[in-house]
């Protein structure tokens, strides 16, 4: 089972599993890279680091009143975010943390178990390393 609907899940829950370009939640699975929100699971166009900008992250934004950290997985590579990004995040009260894709999954759910306010926006990728 894939993604529902436009690519949203009605629900914020752990990550199952990772790699195949993608990821395996609630016993479903998505292809490409995904948003966990509070308000639920996105499917999020994003595929490279560079592509993280203020707009590709509007519905993180939208419910910035629920988060309080960020777990941003770039990948296999760990690169900066950009400036505006950063700013914008901090001045909505948002610690980020920006490291590779694995790191960052099993990183929100360790959180999300500790029922802190959490949220990932996780790059999508081939193989788990």
């Amino acid at each position: 089972m894939t993604l529902p609907g436009a690519g949203h899940f009605p629900q914020q829950v752990g990550i199952d599993a990772y790699g195949n370009s993608g990821f395996r939640f609630a016993e479903m699975s998505h292809r490409g890279s995904l948003l966990c929100l509070p308000t639920g699971m996105l499917g999020w166009s994003v595929t490279t680091p560079a592509e993280i900008t203020l707009d590709s992250l509007a519905p993180l934004l939208a419910a910035a009143d629920d988060i309080d950290v960020l777990m941003v997985g770039l990948g296999h590579d760990i690169t900066g975010l950009s400036p505006d990004v950063r700013a914008a995040l901090r001045a909505h009260g948002i610690i980020v943390e920006a490291i590779t894709t694995g790191s960052a999954v099993r990183t929100y759910n360790v959180l999300l178990a500790e029922n802190r306010a959490v949220a990932a926006a996780l790059i999508a990728v081939d193989r788990v390393r």
